[in-house]
């Protein structure tokens, strides 16, 4: 990590400044950050749980959903202690090493995050589509395989991102105007050419959310094409239910990431405090409700859940 010093000589320290223009709010700021943050924690940790003690759970499903919840919870803990230290103490100073390994994880974690929503767009095509098979072709080992392939593909693609960041110098005056160290904010804060640093970021947000969101699309139209073929209208609505909470957590999660990926290249005339506050948002407020939708949605987890307050 000593090799991530970039400059010989200076301050190896980096500032985060919060949310500028709203440094007198930071106090009234953290209040619904951290609720939405704890409110994360428990409805996360609660699946986990939940999944870890009942056999009948163990499922391929829901150990997609037992994915999904550790991402969630590695999502909003890359960045809200941090943030937390910035608006109560003022604490906002962070290595360089601290920084970049950060941004590492984040991206890491966000990019894990996509390759599940494909896999739980998969399961329910082959439960839809084939389900004579779905427990043949869907096991718990091939679940666990496609979570692999994931990761190492999350690893091999952002990992040249702070790779691409070490060869470059950085500023004198290391201040981010941010509560984390985002790709982008990091990248400007360099007196070097960055001209390869934006456009492999670009590249790999576009290629990443475009494979996946195609990869999506693709199996809900096979998912449409079979449930027309159905008759009954009751089987329609059956099978449509049973999608029901992976699209809104795609929706959820995909929106918010777009908009903020692009708004910071593209959109220079929107004010910063109102991009850094939709750019802590996208982390916090999907982890939050994805928990919310699949407890919502789905009548085991809801079981489930019942069964352990009724013992309470």
């Amino acid at each position: 990590m000593s090799a991530f010093n970039l400059t010989p000589s200076g301050p190896s320290a980096v500032i985060l400044n919060g949310i500028p223009g709203l440094e007198a709010a930071h106090i009234w700021i953290s209040v619904p950050f951290s609720i939405f943050y704890i409110i994360s924690l428990l409805g996360n940790v609660m699946i986990l749980f939940l999944v870890s003690k009942e056999q009948t759970l163990h499922k391929p499903m829901f150990l997609l959903l037992c994915m999904l919840a550790v991402t969630d919870i590695g999502m909003s803990t890359c960045v809200m202690p941090k943030a937390l230290c910035i608006f109560w103490f003022s604490f906002k100073d962070i290595t360089v090493d601290g920084c970049l390994t950060q941004m590492f994880f984040l991206n890491t974690i966000t990019t894990m995050h996509s390759a599940i929503l494909v896999t739980m767009a998969f399961d329910r095509y082959v439960a839809i589509c084939d389900p004579l098979r779905y427990a043949a072709i869907l096991t718990n080992a091939r679940i666990a395989k496609l979570g692999l392939v994931g990761l190492i593909r999350a690893v091999l693609l952002v990992l040249p991102e702070p790779l691409l960041l070490r060869r470059l110098p950085f500023c004198t005056n290391r201040v981010i105007p941010h509560t984390y160290c985002e790709h982008m904010a990091v990248v400007k804060m360099s007196c070097g050419d960055t001209r390869v640093n934006r456009t492999y970021s670009l590249v790999i947000t576009l290629v990443v959310i475009g494979l996946d969101l195609t990869l999506i699309g693709l199996s809900y139209g096979l998912i449409i094409r079979a449930v027309l073929r159905i008759s009954s209208k009751k089987a329609h609505q059956k099978a449509l239910n049973t999608c029901t909470a992976h699209i809104c957590v795609m929706l959820v999660s995909y929106t918010p990431k777009l908009f903020s990926a692009l708004t910071h290249r593209f959109a220079q005339d929107i004010a910063a405090h109102v991009h850094i506050l939709l750019a802590n948002l996208y982390l916090l407020v999907p982890p939050m409700l994805n928990p919310i939708i699949y407890g919502v949605k789905t009548k085991e987890l809801r079981d489930k859940v019942g069964k352990y307050i009724c013992r309470m």
